[in-house]
């Protein structure tokens, strides 16, 4: 029968080859997200969060089990399809930006638009409003060497929803910024969540952070040791 989820996790599991032998760092996963969510997926180190952040991203596949994103079962698809489903429907915010720093601001924003064949006058309006949403219309001619690092990830959260996208998700989105920086990034993607209704999954251990999530999912070896979801005020 066809998930009415968003997202659905199923008995995942997932193996990486050590030595002779594997190392298991997803341990039979059950979860699913709604539209909407503001979700974490928190725990230490090596406790299987990125390796799950990236399966329902496409950009890894499970070894036993389901990940099936807005219908589709990522161990299904094609190369071709997964990279389809990712510039299509999903954006991603990494810890380390991955900006081009060849490129202004305004082309690494537009980049996601180009790929999607998006026609010029369009392109430009959805790029200006990308940057108004993230406060940076004054650095639109800047290159990465010329920002902060919160203008930086400033900069990767307006390219991850320029296209609005279905689900962004982030590893670690504040890992290098600091207090200041971190909660006026965390608030421009509350902000981008309540007007969208786009559904944020955040990988990450930093309390930050998980002081804004909506639903704490906390895995400790591989197996979500707790689902809570958290009434804001």
């Amino acid at each position: 029968m066809e998930s009415t989820h968003l997202i659905s996790i199923e008995h995942l599991k997932k193996h990486f080859a050590m030595g002779s032998g594997k190392f298991t760092a997803l341990n039979g996963i059950e979860l699913t997200f709604e539209k909407g969510e503001f979700a974490g997926i928190i725990g230490p180190s090596g406790s299987g969060k990125t390796t799950l952040l990236n399966i329902i991203g496409s950009l890894d596949v499970p070894s036993e089990g389901k990940a099936i994103v807005m219908g589709q079962s990522v161990g299904d698809l094609s190369a071709r399809d997964a990279a389809m489903l990712r510039k299509t429907k999903l954006g991603f915010i990494f810890q380390s930006y991955n900006l081009l720093h060849t490129h202004t601001v305004y082309e690494n924003v537009e980049f996601p638009l180009l790929l999607l064949g998006v026609e010029a006058e369009l392109r430009k309006q959805m790029v200006k409003d990308a940057l108004e949403w993230v406060g940076l219309t004054d650095k639109t001619n800047s290159r990465p060497a010329q920002l902060s690092g919160g203008e930086c990830q400033r900069v990767a959260i307006a390219r991850a929803m320029v296209k609005k996208p279905e689900i962004v998700l982030a590893d670690e989105p504040t890992a290098n910024l600091d207090a200041e920086n971190s909660h006026h990034i965390l608030q421009t993607m509350e902000n981008l969540n309540r007007e969208f209704k786009t559904t944020f999954i955040f990988a990450t251990h930093d309390e930050k952070v998980i002081s804004y999530i909506r639903r704490k999912i906390f895995l400790v070896d591989g197996k979500v040791a707790k689902d809570e979801l958290i009434t804001k005020s």
